[in-house]
């Protein structure tokens, strides 16, 4: 019965998503990204927060900042042209799609009965510690921003950004604070997850990778674009994976600590 739940949980999650479908032959393809979004907040869902509000913080601040914003932000930065009219229009419009989806999803979570109890596996590194691990998460992004966006650019996509090299230039070193800032952006987003989820360290860093891979480029890639080939869009979803994936295992491992480490330290074993 569960698996059941969950699986109306995705479909019914998705189904939001095709309102924003370019047109009417998209719309399998729409509904299918919001089936893939749902399906990575699966994990809030079962061991997150139990309450309906407690659950759209969680999914909405990874919708807002992953899906909406630092994917806009790219896009502007290499692709302004697929912007038609004024920019801040496409990212003030996917932001309000994706926070109702996210208000959907915490909705469907608690009529669906999807929470399960469970105890917290981990916890949060101190306060003090916090904003030098933020910052190394967001230097370990700019670092697969890096190796992965340049292999995918010299083997795969170069022919598609022939400016690609000139802009990253144009902006010299503020192109890396930019790609790091991008990181603790990204990274910030998620602490909802890595600190509520009731999950063991690997799980959590797993269910992390997958929210920013998914939320952060799989599920819009899925949607057609006429500024983009289907090839193009496959690419891109394998190189956010490279990029993204990593991201979200390396902000679990540096921003969470194993529970039973954590209390034997505090007693002093």
């Amino acid at each position: 019965m569960s698996i059941l739940r969950i699986a109306v949980f995705c479909l019914l999650g998705g189904l939001p998503l095709t309102l924003a479908a370019p047109s009417h032959d998209a719309i399998p393809q729409t509904w299918l990204a919001g089936i893939l979004l749902a399906a990575c907040f699966v994990p809030v869902a079962l061991y997150g927060p139990k309450s309906i509000v407690a659950q759209f913080a969680v999914i909405g601040t990874a919708v807002l900042f992953v899906t909406s914003f630092c994917t806009w932000t790219e896009a502007m930065l290499f692709m302004p042209s697929a912007f038609k009219g004024h920019p801040w229009q496409a990212l003030i419009g996917g932001s309000i799609v994706y926070l109702c989806i996210a208000l959907i999803l915490a909705v469907l979570a608690r009529v669906l009965k999807l929470h399960r109890q469970a105890e917290r596996h981990t916890v949060a590194v101190s306060a003090a510690k916090l904003p030098l691990m933020l910052l190394a998460a967001g230097a370990c992004y700019a670092l697969y921003y890096f190796v992965f966006g340049a292999l995918t650019f010299q083997f795969f996509t170069y022919k598609y950004y022939p400016d690609a090299v000139r802009v990253a230039s144009s902006w010299g070193i503020w192109f890396w604070a930019l790609q790091i800032g991008r990181g603790i952006l990204m990274t910030l987003s998620i602490l909802p997850v890595l600190f509520t989820l009731r999950l063991s360290r690997g799980k959590l860093a797993i269910v992390a990778g997958m929210i920013v891979w998914i939320a952060g480029g799989a599920a819009p890639l899925l949607i057609p674009m006429e500024f983009m080939t289907p090839l193009q869009r496959f690419i891109h979803v394998i190189e956010i994976l490279t990029q993204n994936f990593s991201l979200g295992i390396s902000a679990a491992y540096l921003l969470t600590r194993p529970r039973s480490t954590t209390a034997a330290a505090g007693a002093g074993i």
